[in-house]
């Protein structure tokens, strides 16, 4: 009986993800990004015919509202200081500490072709849409909610949310950010990186999974581009034993954003992130949690600071950076910022950084 009573339980549960595999490829990815983030679709198409649900509607008109108030306030003026600001940029961008924000990974930098993003937040499955979906729909928007308002998500806030039933894992958040940045996601795939940094199919990997991941192609201003999302340790024993950087190192020189990194770039727990950055970005944005102003050789790069440094917030227990205050000084008249970013985010007390690699000299 037992054997029985078992053998049941795992029928059921390959039917269950045989069923899900067939959803998700009979919708079209870009619908199902749509329809997460309350954005039309086809009303004839497999995904379309949930949209007639009023729950859909009032979730979609709801967000629109947000959406443009966040655009607005913030979004239109980030796009701003990225025209005015953000110059020589690659078609690469390394967004450790990022999680699935890829939002502001797309508002510094709007052009690049290959986004690498890294968080701790679990990939979770490819996304589908049911007749269930719309119920988990405000549970999405409420994950959004941070980063909405506060341009970061929190870590903790973030683990529990994207654990559970409503919402499973950071692909529906990346969904959501790419539909609404303009977007058409085409091909959704998971998977893994083996110790090498080689990029492996998630079903039948064998190897020790280090870095979940999960690879998004989609088009943008009529470009094909790439997200990468991975969850994994940063820590400097965690990304070496990844292959993380193995694989990242790959696609060559590029540019870098660090922003609401919880400091941890200062410490010498994650220096060999903080390493391959200085040495694989030719153009980094950032907040002050991200590489300490003592860490650019003066030799090699070119430091363009805006707004105010007052410093970490308490909750981190550090001091201000006594090279980012000689940086930041009054004397050297840092341009204001017209938006809030990062931990700091009234517009009176952030900050960025934009950081240029020198052209060596001959």
């Amino acid at each position: 009986m037992r054997f029985f009573v078992k053998s049941v339980a795992l029928a059921a549960a390959i039917f269950v993800a045989s069923a899900s595999v067939a959803t998700a490829q009979s919708q079209d990815p870009g619908e199902v990004a749509r329809f997460y983030a309350g954005m039309s679709v086809p009303a004839d198409s497999a995904v379309g015919k949930f949209t007639k649900d009023p729950a859909w509607q009032n979730y979609a008109k709801a967000f629109d509202g947000t959406w443009e108030k966040a655009d607005e306030k913030q979004f239109k003026k980030v796009r701003a200081w990225t025209e005015a600001n953000v110059k020589g940029s690659k078609d690469t961008l390394y967004y450790f500490f990022g999680g699935p924000d890829f939002l502001y990974a797309n508002l510094f930098y709007p052009n690049a072709k290959t986004y690498i993003q890294v968080g701790l937040e679990p990939v979770g499955p490819i996304p589908t849409v049911d007749a269930r979906t719309v119920h988990s729909l405000p549970a999405v928007r409420a994950a959004l909610e941070h980063s909405l308002n506060l341009s970061f998500f929190i870590t903790q806030d973030m683990g529990a949310r994207l654990g559970g039933q409503s919402v499973r894992g950071a692909l529906p958040l990346l969904y959501v950010y790419l539909a609404r940045s303009g977007a058409t996601v085409k091909e959704t795939t998971l998977i893994q990186l083996d110790k090498d940094g080689k990029e492996n199919p998630a079903e039948g990997f064998k190897g020790q999974a280090l870095a979940p991941g999960v690879k998004i192609v989609f088009t943008k201003d009529g470009t094909e581009r790439t997200l990468y999302y991975f969850r994994s340790d940063l820590s400097n024993g965690g990304v070496v034993a990844s292959g993380l950087l193995k694989f990242a190192e790959k696609f060559g020189q590029g540019n870098a954003l660090f922003k609401s990194a919880s400091y941890l770039p200062h410490g010498g727990g994650f220096s060999t992130v903080r390493d391959f950055v200085l040495k694989h970005a030719d153009v980094i944005v950032q907040d002050d949690t991200g590489v300490p102003i003592r860490n650019f050789k003066p030799d090699e790069w070119a430091l363009n600071p805006h707004g105010v440094y007052i410093g970490p917030i308490p909750i981190f227990g550090m001091g201000p950076e006594g090279a980012a205050q000689q940086l930041w000084h009054p004397k050297n008249k840092p341009p204001k910022l017209e938006f809030g970013i990062g931990y700091r985010n009234r517009i009176i007390d952030s900050n960025l950084l934009f950081a240029a690699r020198k052209e060596k000299k001959n």
